[in-house]
């Protein structure tokens, strides 16, 4: 145990020597406010060592990664500040965008508005009253041009919360990184495209499942060969914590969710060290601190074992549970909602002692609103403070020894992997997502939650217990209900304008690709695209070929 140990501690050693080489350490020397010397790295004395510690624990940068993925974490870069942003049109966003971008955020997010999550144009029936409400509209290519008007996309990496329309706006993005002169081999971000959490706790879905299954594993394969520092999926377990899971509910439909990832493109015919470095998470940090720094460490764990012994991965990138995190939107009140501000910074605070590789914190006011400007600068200085005041950064996995941490590390595992053999002996996630196993666990965990909340046994401060008399909030910020005309009038515009004849073409080669189940739809998105087909008419031929899910 010992030799094996110090072998391990010194290939540790070597593989921050060359992290450092190339990302130097933020400071020459690492001091607390006493001047005591912090090294990078703690780890437990000989005669302390168990004999799982090298299985269980180990090193960072290290199988299983439990104390993290790279040798350093933080002590060579932070984590990417990428605060989530978009309401009402593309030019007010890309205002907000630089505006964040201006006082330190350090990666773009965008949220998208409903019509566009659901692949609807502005101008559509069915979009009426919620254009531009909760993210921002983007009807076609023109749109998004104007989203990133200003914004270096060989420098700014950007994550885009969209699902079913997934392939259309990475398409756009690609689009517009072209119209700068940046090749798509050079972009860098992320794109949510995780369809199965729609079905299970979202509902922004648009297609049956295994349709939806056919695009994602498109873009993995397109963006293998054209986009290869793009992160083609967030596997995310924001939504499903934010419908009312536990922690271990949301760690466990998160990863079987991409069991089914892998299991689809694998069967598609790609290696899966061909995409699976490409994977990423996305978690939400919720209010039980220890439990959410437990739940990230085993997370990476579990995945780096499914991946090394289930899929056979050789390529260490495989092994590595990526993740963002963002701190949990329900946890918020519109009760005294500068209580929210703390909240937020526990949860923050608890993603990165877990060790996330980005992160968002949410704005004091969003359980009112969308949050105001000077919400959005509170929420990023929050982030930064942490990052550059509280020290919890110099250090690698500074949480890592602790008997409650590490033993709650280990349960949560185990009732993870439970829950995962379960999930299989159904068939995996997508026939448990079409038997609505998942979405009936969730919704039992929230009614027992939500009756607790009511009988006081859990104690939410301002909102069922110390309240005080409080006056009507009048400084949110409100989307003019101006915009959606103006939404509107601008994409009828981009028809008028655009080559009709041309568009039709491309739409009819996406729809006889469609019916090809062989061929990959992106090259043919991406065409249609940049004819400025709009959002809305190429979600609708693939609506007219494979149909409209209408839920379990």
């Amino acid at each position: 145990m010992s030799e094996q140990f110090h072998d391990r501690f010194q290939k540790w050693k070597e593989q921050v020597n060359r992290t450092n080489e190339k990302f130097p350490e933020r400071k020459e020397k690492f001091v607390n406010k006493s001047d005591i010397e912090i090294d990078p790295l703690y780890i437990p004395k000989e005669d302390q060592l168990t004999n799982d510690y090298l299985e269980k624990i180990g090193f960072p940068g290290q199988f299983p990664y439990t104390r993290g993925i790279q040798p350093s974490m933080y002590r060579n870069r932070f984590w990417t500040m990428r605060q989530y942003a978009g309401f009402g049109s593309a030019k007010e966003t890309n205002q907000r965008f630089r505006y964040l971008l201006d006082q330190g955020q350090t990666g773009l997010s965008v949220a998208f508005d409903l019509p566009t999550q659901i692949g609807y144009d502005s101008d559509d029936d069915l979009a009426e009253g919620e254009v531009g409400k909760v993210g921002v509209a983007i009807d076609s290519l023109e749109d998004m041009e104007t989203l990133l008007e200003g914004i270096p996309l060989d420098q700014v990496s950007t994550s885009m919360t969209i699902n079913a329309p997934a392939s259309v706006l990475l398409c756009m993005y690609i689009a517009v990184a072209e119209k700068q002169g940046v090749p798509k081999e050079k972009i860098t971000g992320t794109i949510q495209n995780d369809i199965l959490k729609e079905y299970i706790a979202r509902g922004t879905y648009i297609y049956p499942p295994k349709p939806s299954m056919r695009l994602i594993t498109n873009i993995f394969e397109y963006c293998a060969k054209h986009v290869p520092k793009f992160n083609t999926i967030s596997i995310s377990g924001y939504h499903i914590r934010e419908a009312g899971s536990t922690a271990v509910q949301e760690v466990a439909f998160t990863l079987a969710n991409g069991m089914a990832y892998v299991d689809a493109a694998i069967e598609s015919g790609l290696e899966v060290d061909e995409f699976a470095p490409r994977l990423a998470f996305f978690f939400n940090a919720h209010n039980n601190f220890f439990e959410e720094a437990a739940k990230f460490r085993a997370a990476r764990r579990i995945w780096a074992n499914l991946m090394k012994n289930k899929y056979q991965a050789k390529n260490e990138k495989s092994l590595r549970l990526r993740f963002h995190t963002q701190t949990g939107g329900s946890t918020l009140t519109a009760q005294q909602p500068d209580n929210n501000i703390v909240r937020v910074a526990l949860q923050a605070l608890s993603a990165v002692l877990g060790g996330t590789q980005s992160l968002h914190t949410n704005s004091r006011d969003e359980a009112l609103a969308l949050p105001t400007e000077e919400s959005a600068r509170i929420a990023l200085r929050t982030q930064q403070i942490i990052a550059h005041e509280s020290g919890v950064a110099d250090t690698v996995d500074p949480l890592a020894g602790s008997y409650y941490v590490e033993q709650l590390t280990d349960q949560i595992e185990e009732e993870v992997l439970t829950y995962l053999e379960r999930i299989e002996e159904m068939g995996g996630a997508v026939q448990a997502v079409e038997e609505g196993y998942m979405q009936r666990e969730i919704h039992q965990t929230a009614y027992e939650t939500q009756k607790k909340i009511e009988s006081k046994e859990e104690i939410i401060v301002g909102l069922n217990e110390f309240q005080v008399e409080e006056e009507v909030h009048e400084d949110i910020l409100r989307v003019d209900e101006q915009l959606e005309q103006e939404q509107v009038s601008q994409v009828q515009q981009v028809r008028q304008k655009r080559d009709q004849e041309l568009v039709n073409q491309k739409l009819e080669k996406l729809r006889a690709a469609a019916r090809d189940q062989k061929e990959n739809l992106m090259p043919h998105i991406l065409e249609g695209v940049k004819a400025y087909a709009t959002v809305g008419e190429i979600c609708h031929v693939l609506r007219d070929e494979f149909g409209e899910y209408s839920g379990v």
